[in-house]
Parts: C-alpha cells; structure tokens; sequence
C-alpha cells in the first residue's frame, strides 16, 4: 500500500544557508508520529516540506492519490494562528460599522468550515466543544482569542474535519504550549482519545514531557555541522531508549560569560521602596464583555513579579494597559514610577522604561528584517528598523546577541530561523536599552529544555545584576525564575471579569 506522505532524497535550505536533509521518511495511514528535536533542528521545515509550503515539495515528496494537502491536511501552530489572524485583520471592516465592530471568523464558524454542509455532525461537534470547553468562546471572533483559546479551537477544527473518502493528516506544532494546566489536560484526554486508525498525525515536540498520548512512532531531528538532520526513526520504545535520543535529551544549558560584562553591579544603588507600578480599582472592558474589574497593585523595586491565571483570564490585557499598547489604561488610576498614566507623558517616553518579549510582539514581525536589524531596533521601540543606527547600538546588540548564544543567527532573516530562535532574539531586543522593567508574557513558549534552562537563568542574572525588575507570565508554576518573590494571581470576580489577588513567594 502507498504511503499517504513520503520524503525520499530530500535536501532543502533556509535563505541559501541552513541545510536539511532526509534520506527517507514515511507516514501511513493510522499512524501517528511524534519528530523530537531542539529547536533549529529543522522539524518546521520538514513538516513545511510536507504540508507543501515549500518550492521544493513537489521534487521531494509524493502523497497517495486520495490525498490533497490542500483539503486533507490540518495545521496546529503559532504560524496557523498568526496566518488566521492576519487575514481577519486584512477583512476588518469595523471603520465602516454602525456600532465600530466586527467580530470577522467566529469561532463556531472556522470550526464546521472543515466539513461539507452535508457532513456536519453535530454530536462530534458537541462532543468537542464539551471536551475542550469551547462553549463560552463559540460566537467570538478569532482575534479576540487568547493565544491558548486559539490553540484549542485549532485541535477542534482538526479533530473535526472530514472530507468523504479522504485520510486527514494532522500537523500538532507543540500543541500544549502557551496552554494552561487544565486546558493542557483537556488537550491530551481530547487527543488521546480520538487518535485512531482514521487520521494521521505528526506531532513536532521539543520537550519529552510534551509527547502526546496515542503517539506510535518517533523520528530524531538534530543540527551539527553537517545541517539539520534524521538521525533515527522508527516504533516509539524502540527510539526512545536508543543512544541518540539521550544525547538530546541530555544537553544541558550554561549562561554565557560573557553576559556579566552587560551587566554591571549596580543593583545596590536603588531604593527598594520605589513604586514601579501602581493599580488602584482598574477596569477593562471590550463592548459588553468585561475583562478586568476592580484590578489593585502594587510593585516595587524590591519585586520580582509572576503572573498567573487561566487563558482567556486578561494576563495579556493587563500588561498592555501598563506598557502604553492599550488606551483603557488612561483616565485610571494606574501609576508608572510614581506617575499617574496619562499626565502628559508621550508614549514614547513611557515605552522607553519597559523591555517587552510576549506572542503580540513575536506575531508584529514579517518578512525582511534580518536577526541583527530585530535587535538593533529595540533601542527604538519600533517594530524593524527604520532609524539610523550608530556604532555604539550595532556593538551592543551584537553583544547581547552573542550572549545568548545566537551570533551564527546575526545575517539570517528573523522569518527564516526557528520559532524558539525567534524568542530569544525577542529577549536580546528587549534587553538592548537596559530596561526598567522587563515584560515577558510567556517567554518560554516554543523552546527546548535547553533554551528553557538559558533564558531563565539569564534572567535570574539580569534580576541579580542589573536595575532591571522582572514581570514574568507563565502557565508553568514550575517554570520561573528563581529570583520571583512577588505571585500576581487572577481569580474570577463576582461581577464579571477577573481581579488579581497579590502575595508573596514565601507565603504561598
């Protein structure tokens, strides 16, 4: 029987430099397969070879006859997520609305689009919208999805689809990532129960704590000095108890020496009672749906701060009326360094003291902008490079470039590199202009365990050595930096909307 997917001699560049190359590789149908590797090693560009998004798809890899990529396959990932945004952003017409709305794909919507009208089941459709706990994000536009909501109602649309006579093929880009612990497990029991001998799937997973359930098969992606390349694939057991796999999943971080030089000792020169941030009775909403109420805080130069709550909570919505992005944060009581919000400040001069890595900004990016013009552009708050940059600027972001250990990165085009590389040059851009504060909505959302361990104990040195405070959003109580000594926790409040609730490390 013919293959449903097949990769045979394959050999295929990012930007004429990084270099992947398969021998072979297959997916039958049924099974389901988990390629594991650390990011830059080339599992994007293997699933893009086979979802046909690259020029060299149709030299390379064959499907069988009842199988369009086109109709028969289902993405899951960021880049599906930014690409569904964006086109609802290009087809916003709220300028020419009565009430300045419009809501574009709702959710509801984009998840029956996967199946004829003649085909829709409403039981399988109910079935997942239970399972996932869709229900009260059904009739909202995309847009206004958190990230983790997006990505749930992407492994609905997937689990859904249906074309007569055809095998889907699911692509899951790390599907529990930027996902809280309960969705997480709604996820997995969802997944795990539906894969069977139907469909398809091939799971790109960095972390080994992430692969799925119903998993089958394992294929090995890893980078050296050859290109990115299969080392090992076959029955799951068989490969993880194989000598490659260890080697993986064995490395182990060190920070750079040469990030002490970037941060000098001067944290003993603040005054530990300044305020930072200051929220009294803040409120948010969007329409008739409220997102924050009666929102109190305080952080001061002694703080560290974690950020928790469930997706959809206002995590995101929060940072942005702090860090200038959002207008409700105006004619509030929000104080930034002792300042109320809004008293003739420009925007400008309120970006200034803030370093920001969050999805929103990594979503803002696109094509043309090489890794260097990324950091350089920091010191500008822009997003790519429109200022003229001067010596001194080019030096320090090559620095912190080098840092994180990104300096073979410097020429390749941002787009280019892979999602966790594009992270940490969030984090070097970010960090270019000293901030006062450094923003990180979930920082660690496409990386290894390796770059995982990098990033967070190069904030522990950043929180150590420089003047620079760390607000830090994550779903992982477990993955923070050791230097948090202040929980911000969001909880639902009895007339709508989400408030925060704040406490100490030590007293939780």
């Amino acid at each position: 029987m013919k293959s449903l997917v097949a990769v045979d001699k394959a050999q295929c560049r990012i930007g004429g430099q990084a270099l992947l190359k398969v021998e072979h590789f297959s997916i039958e149908r049924g099974q389901h397969w988990c390629v594991f590797g650390r990011n830059g090693s080339g599992k994007t560009l293997l699933a893009n070879l086979i979802a046909a998004k690259r020029r060299e798809s149709s030299s390379y890899v064959s499907y069988a006859t009842s199988f369009d990529p086109a109709l028969d396959l289902y993405a899951v990932s960021f880049e599906e997520q930014q690409r569904l945004w964006a086109r609802d952003n290009r087809l916003d017409i709220s300028e020419y609305s009565s009430n300045a709305q419009d809501k574009g794909t709702v959710v509801e919507e984009l998840i029956r689009a996967s199946r004829a009208r003649q085909t829709q089941d409403d039981s399988l459709f109910a079935r997942l919208v239970e399972q996932l706990a869709l229900k009260g994000v059904l009739s909202k536009g995309i847009r206004f999805l958190s990230s983790g909501q997006m990505r749930k109602v992407l492994i609905a649309r997937a689990l859904y689809a249906y074309r007569e006579g055809a095998v889907r093929l699911l692509i899951l880009d790390d599907p529990l990532e930027s996902i809280d612990r309960a969705s997480q497990e709604q996820i997995r029991n969802t997944i795990g129960a539906s894969m069977d001998e139907s469909f398809s799937s091939l799971q790109l997973c960095r972390r080994a704590q992430d692969i799925l359930p119903g998993a089958s098969h394992m294929a090995l992606m890893r980078q050296d000095a050859s290109g990115m390349r299969m080392v090992r694939q076959g029955i799951l057991d068989e490969v993880m108890g194989s000598s490659e796999y260890v080697q993986i999943e064995s490395a182990r971080a060190q920070v750079p020496e040469r990030l002490g030089t970037l941060l000098p000792m001067n944290a003993g020169a603040r005054d530990d009672d300044e305020e930072l941030i200051r929220l009294e009775n803040v409120t948010a909403s969007y329409g008739d749906i409220t997102v924050l109420t009666d929102v109190n805080w305080l952080m001061t130069a002694r703080d560290h701060v974690v950020i928790e709550g469930p997706n959809g909570c206002g995590k995101s919505t929060l940072l942005s009326l702090i860090d200038g992005e959002n207008h409700k944060g105006y004619g509030q009581q929000v104080f930034l360094f002792s300042r109320l919000k809004g008293s003739g400040e420009t925007i400008w001069e309120t970006k200034k003291h803030f370093g920001v890595v969050s999805n929103e900004l990594h979503n803002k990016y696109s094509k043309g902008w090489r890794v260097l013009d990324v950091v350089v552009s920091g010191f500008f708050d822009s997003v790519g490079l429109y200022d003229e940059t001067g010596a001194a600027q080019i030096e320090g972001a090559r620095s912190w470039i080098e840092a994180l250990g990104l300096q073979q990165l410097e020429t390749h085009y941002y787009h280019e590199i892979s999602f966790g590389q594009q992270r940490l040059v969030l984090l070097a851009r970010a960090m270019v202009k000293r901030p006062r504060i450094l923003i990180l909505d979930e920082p660690c959302v496409g990386l290894d365990d390796y770059h995982r361990q990098l990033i967070l104990a190069v904030l522990d040195i950043i929180a150590q050595c420089a003047q620079t405070n760390i607000l830090y959003v994550t779903h992982v109580p477990d993955e923070q930096p050791r230097c948090i000594n202040q929980i911000l926790r969001f909880s639902k409040h009895s007339a709508g909307g989400y408030t925060v609730e704040q406490l100490r490390q030590d007293s939780v």
